[in-house]
This record gives C-alpha cells, structure tokens and sequence, in this order.
C-alpha cells in the first residue's frame, strides 16, 4: 500500500469493539487485570496507552522500523536516546546541528561522561580523523538545521556500520514521506513530531524508530524508565495531523522551491540553502535518498542591517521559533534557535547576523513571496540601499 494510503488510514481499523474511524482517547491510568497473573496488554500509561500504541505502530510501519515509541518533546526523544549510553563514552555529531541538541549534549550529557565531536558526517575522511576507541555513535541531521547540509545516509551507514557504530538519523524536516533512513541503513530515527508530522502548531511530540530487536527491547526500556511519554490526547493530536501529512509535504515542497527560486534571484540576498536548487552542494544525493524536499530553507542577507526590517515588516508570514505547521514562520537562527551554540562555532560554520530560516508554509506561494517583496522594498527604503 503506496505511504499516501497509510497515512490517511492511520488507526482507523483499530477500534474493533465500535468500530470507530478515529482510534479514540482512552483517558486512563490504569487497566483492570481479568485475574491474577492476567493482563489485557495495558497496565500503567507511562508503559503502554492504546492511543499511544496505535501512533507507534503507525510511525514505526511508516519508517520501516521494527518498534516505534512516542515522547512528551523531540527534546525527549533526544534523551531517551542518548541514556542508550554510559560514562566514557564518545559521539560523532553533525556540524549544523539544532541548538537544542548541542545545548543537550554539551551541558547535560557532558555532565555524565559523554563527549561529543563535531564532523561534517558527510565526510568519511574527517570522521575517521575524529573517531575514537570509544565512539559508539553517529548522529546525523540531513537536512541540517539551518544550513540544509546533506550526508549521503547510505555511505555513512555502510561506514559506521564497518566500525560497529549505530546510526541515528533525525528525520525531522522530510518526515518519512519523503526519506525514510532506516531503508539506507540507519539504525535509530528521531522526529521532532511537533514539526511536520503534527503539522498545525498545536501539539508538543517526539518520536523514536529503532530496528533490530535488541535494540527495540533496549529503547522500550528506557522509554518505560525514563517516563517522558506521550499522553493520549497528545497522541490523537499527532496521528490526525498524520493524516494529511502527504498533502502537507507536496504543498510545503512546492512553496518553498518557488520561494527559494524568487530568493536565489533578489540582489538582497547573498545565499539560498535549499536542497532543491540545483546549485546546492547537496542536490544530487538529496535527490538520490529522498522522493522529495522539505518546506524549510535559509537565506543570508548580504548586509546585516536589512534583517530587522524585514522581520518587523513581514505581515502574512510570522516572526516565530519552530517550524513544520501549516502557517509560514521566519526565525533568526543566531538569536534564537541557535542561541546556545557559541559565536565562534556559528560563525565558523555560516550561522551569522545575516542568516534568516523560512519555514515555508501552505498558504498561496504567490502571497509568500508578495510578502517577502515588501518587507525587502521597506528594508531597502528605510536603509537607504
């Protein structure tokens, strides 16, 4: 069945008792056992939620994973993955990477003996200058946030998996209708759900895939014992928005490609980040790993000085952190999503005062870029430019 389909049918042959379309919210704690020694399969939430259930069967058929597992935030999927390690042991991270995700290796797993290198993890060459005895792990963002950097998965995969490194892909700005790393040879995938997999802006999630049955029993563990999960509500929340997930992802696609073609062409801009030019560095294995592109890209202005009139001056799009939903967000990486990664590091790697990240949303693309027009002409009024 072609991944449209199973979208639009996530829970909807669930409820065999009613026969309900929508899987429904079982608002519950705790579930009577028939008798001593029995279990219907339900016992305590924090375990297992039969709304919880059907979402992490959902997302776990759509990544082609063997388990899936539903988290309170992205950032808690990040910690449930990472207590998967112990003192000593060592990380090769992706260079672009969600300040979140920084800001949670270098301040908080720091602190219980796990270190962290920065690679371009596209690079077999400069991972193996930085891998060490104890590196256990690559973790890899493709497309990076903000600077849409590609690993070639498949390449990276087969590496890691010469070396016996698990492979942790963050899948959050394609989303499994558009890439689907554990086919290339991942072992673990995160979402940040709240992104494109909600989709509307209105739900706080993360996700998890694993393949391979020892590692699937490890992660539940940890799910249960580490408690960040999931509750019903949320997860009704998460699978309705799956359900118009392939729609989303076409109309987001098609916006931000026309977007990233009217910015690359604006004597403003210094630089577009978009997989989908075919000037990106990444364009070609994007191409050959993925069905499609994601709604989100990063342009840098050529003077600073034009980014604050422009974010006070754009109308239909809004000036807010996150990304994924429905509605067009503009964000300044270096100020917030990015904050807690040094200066020097941002800089080095592109992350500066001219930067600004768009994510793309379903509105008319024509209105975007009529909205973006103006913001520029006032900038360029006000500046005198």
């Amino acid at each position: 069945m072609k991944i449209e389909s199973r979208l639009a049918q996530i829970g909807s042959r669930s409820e065999s008792t009613t026969g309900a379309v929508n899987f429904p919210i079982f608002q519950s704690t705790a579930f009577r056992h028939p008798k001593l020694g029995q279990s219907t399969g339900f016992d305590y939430i924090r375990t297992k939620s039969p709304t919880r259930q059907v979402l992490e069967d959902a997302i776990a058929d759509l990544e082609s994973g063997d388990r899936g597992f539903a988290c309170s935030s992205g950032m808690a999927a990040l910690q449930t993955i990472f207590a998967l390690f112990s003192q000593g042991d060592h990380l090769l991270v992706s260079l672009d990477l969600y300040g979140g995700t920084y800001r949670l290796l270098e301040r908080i797993m720091s602190r219980f003996g796990v270190s962290s290198s920065y690679v371009d993890t596209d690079s077999i060459e400069e991972m193996e200058q930085l891998l060490q005895p104890t590196t256990k792990a690559i973790v890899i963002e493709t497309p990076t946030n903000p600077l849409m950097m590609i690993t070639d998965i498949r390449k990276v995969s087969e590496w890691a998996k010469s070396k016996g490194l698990l492979v942790i892909v963050d899948n959050t700005l394609l989303s499994p209708f558009f890439q689907r790393p554990i086919e290339l040879g991942a072992d673990i995938v995160i979402h940040s759900a709240t992104k494109y997999l909600g989709g509307h802006n209105d739900v706080l999630a993360g996700l998890i895939v694993t393949k391979g049955e020892a590692l699937s029993e490890e992660m539940a563990f940890l799910h249960n014992s580490i408690g960040a999960v999931l509750a019903p509500q949320d997860s009704y929340l998460l699978m309705r928005g799956m359900k118009t997930l392939a729609l989303r992802m076409e109309r987001h696609q098609y916006n931000a490609t026309r977007v990233a073609e009217w910015l690359d062409a604006h004597d403003l801009v210094d630089a577009v980040y978009y997989p989908a030019l075919p000037s990106h560095p990444g364009h070609d294995v994007q191409n050959r790993q993925s069905s499609g592109n994601t709604g989100i890209l990063s342009f840098k202005m050529k003077d600073a000085r034009t980014v604050e009139p422009i974010l006070r001056h754009i109308q239909l799009i809004a000036f807010a952190e996150s990304l994924g939903g429905v509605e067009s967000l503009m964000t300044y990486p270096a100020v917030q999503t990015h904050a807690d990664i040094p200066e020097e590091i941002r800089r080095k790697i592109g992350v500066d005062d001219r930067l600004l990240r768009f994510s793309v949303g379903i509105e008319h693309a024509e209105d975007l870029i009529l909205d973006l027009d103006r913001a520029f002409e006032a900038s360029r009024q006000e500046l005198g430019l």
